[in-house]
Formats: C-alpha cells, sequence, structure tokens
C-alpha cells in the first residue's frame, strides 16, 4: 500500500511537470511549482483564442469554449487543440476559472460553474450566436454539466465533448495509507474544494448526478483513455444517455497503439480529430468515425 500511495505521488509531480506547467488533474501534489507556474500564464490565451472580433462562419457558426481541468491554465490545457480548431475556422474562447485559493481551477465547483456561465454570456454578445459548442478536460468535462444541468445553462451549449472527465469522480490516486491518512489529505494542504468535490461518492458528485449524467438539450461526447493515471476506473469517465445524444469513445478503440495518459491525451492529435469530428457532426461523434492514427 506504501508503495502504490509514492508511486501516486511521483505520477502526480512528474506530470505537474510536464510542459512546465501545472498539468495533472483533478488532483495535483506540486502546489508550489503549480502557484508560479499559473501566476506567470493566467494572463495568457492559449494562441488562437480569444479573438473577440471573430465572427462565427456559416460551416462554424458556433463559438468553441475551452475549459481546462484542476491546477491547470487556459494557456497550459490548451496549447495544442487551440490553434488546432482555430486553424480549422472555429472561433475559439478559452478562460481560467476557480481562483479562490489563487490556483487555476482549485475553487468550489458550483462557484467555477457560475464563473463559466458568465463567460458564456460574453462570449454569446461577442459573437452574436445563440448557443456555445463546449470541450472540456478533466474537471473542465465535468463542471460544465453543473452548469448545463443545475445553473440552466443546458439552452446555450449544443455540443459538449468532455476528455478524461471526472464524470463520476476517481478513486485513482485517493488511497488509504496504514495510518488511516489518504493522499486528499495531502492534497487538502493546498486549500483545495475541487479536489475534495471530485473524490468519488462526495456531496458534490452526488447533487451533480442526481439528475441523471445528461439532461436535455446539449449533445455529449465523452473521449477517454485506457491509461488514465487520474480518473479511474476509466470506464467511471462514461455517461449514460439516450445513444442519440451520447457517444462515449475509448480512444484505443480507435488506435490501439495510441498510449496517452490523463496529461498527454491533450496533446494527442488522434482526440483532436475525435474533437473535430463531434463538432461538425450533426449530434455527438459518430461512432463509426475512424480517426487517423499517425502521431
Amino acid at each position: 500500500m506504501q508503495r502504490r500511495i509514492f508511486s501516486g505521488l511521483a505520477a502526480l509531480c512528474l506530470a505537474a511537470a510536464t510542459f512546465g506547467a501545472p498539468v495533472i488533474s483533478p488532483i495535483s501534489g506540486n502546489s508550489a511549482q503549480a502557484q508560479s507556474t499559473s501566476t506567470a500564464s493566467l494572463n495568457i490565451s492559449p494562441l488562437g483564442a480569444n479573438d473577440w472580433n471573430c465572427e462565427p462562419s456559416a460551416k462554424h457558426p458556433r463559438p468553441v469554449v475551452l475549459v481546462h481541468g484542476t491546477f491547470e491554465t487556459m494557456a497550459d490545457n490548451w496549447l495544442t487543440l487551440s490553434p488546432t480548431l482555430k486553424a480549422q475556422g472555429y472561433c475559439v474562447y478559452a478562460l481560467n476559472y476557480g481562483l479562490e485559493s489563487g490556483l487555476p481551477g482549485t475553487g468550489d465547483i458550483r462557484k467555477s460553474a457560475a464563473q463559466l456561465g458568465d463567460f458564456v454570456d460574453k462570449v454569446r454578445a461577442a459573437s452574436g450566436a445563440s448557443k456555445v459548442d463546449m470541450v472540456g478536460h478533466s474537471q473542465g468535462g465535468m463542471m460544465p454539466r453543473w452548469y448545463m444541468g443545475h445553473l440552466g445553462g443546458a439552452k446555450y451549449v449544443n455540443d459538449f465533448v468532455a476528455i478524461s472527465p471526472s464524470s463520476h469522480g476517481t478513486q485513482g490516486v485517493i488511497v488509504p495509507s496504514s495510518t488511516g491518512m489518504t493522499l486528499i489529505n495531502v492534497v487538502g494542504a493546498v486549500a483545495c474544494d475541487a479536489c475534495m468535490d471530485q473524490v468519488a461518492g462526495s456531496e458534490f458528485l452526488t447533487e451533480l448526478n442526481s439528475i441523471g449524467d445528461t439532461v436535455k438539450g446539449p449533445d455529449y461526447t465523452v473521449i477517454a483513455t485506457k491509461y488514465d493515471e487520474v480518473v479511474t476506473p476509466y470506464r467511471s469517465q462514461f455517461l449514460d444517455g439516450p445513444p442519440e445524444h451520447v457517444t462515449n469513445i475509448l480512444i484505443q478503440d480507435k488506435c490501439p497503439l495510441d498510449l496517452s495518459g490523463h496529461v498527454g491525451i491533450n496533446h494527442d492529435p488522434v482526440m483532436h480529430r475525435l474533437v473535430l469530428n463531434a463538432l461538425s457532426t450533426e449530434g455527438p461523434a459518430d461512432r463509426a468515425y475512424r480517426p487517423s492514427c499517425t502521431i
């Protein structure tokens, strides 16, 4: 058990150092590094995002809102997907949220969902679009469901694409030790309300999912990897709902040799192709679509 705990901590710290940013979510163990990196990049938009003069086209009439994960920033999380979407002709927007503790994505998730709602209103007003499409990673693939299902945001979202989402919480890195302590006790030292909310079985998740995994209006696509070391078991990421409105994708079912984990999936060209398919398909992603597996 101790080996499992230390291995989990090591994985978290390694992931937090990847790309020079605090990229582990929903839970990270390197708060000092996250603090310095996040503060420096909070005002930096990812390439291609937040052009408030962008006019949606007839081909892509809805802006795409990108929602980062815990301890992430918009610049870190969407380093590669944002310019990919922009190159395809989308108006792309991204935000930082959940900054109550000074670190992005760590605040109470209910409050973060309200911040997302305010941002969507701003995007709609600037673009003239009545609805947006939304893509989120980890917490960002789960938190918008509170906005849609509990804050009335469903009427403003057409497509929702969730990448490695903490849909039903995680059991992976929150493990008991011989002393009865858990990794969440350590993480809690950085005042991360969102971390506590993402523990499987938490009060927040119970309330979130009390109305079902999906609500009427948006189409939902989930993209998961079986090598996810953070949100486990990985199948807990999938959503229940009518097949005409919900598509759950395991990336290895499309590309068996794809080794992307919870962090690496953000920059995986296969994931990018699946996102583009979801956004361009009427309804959720096409289950029959076979992306190129070329990296």
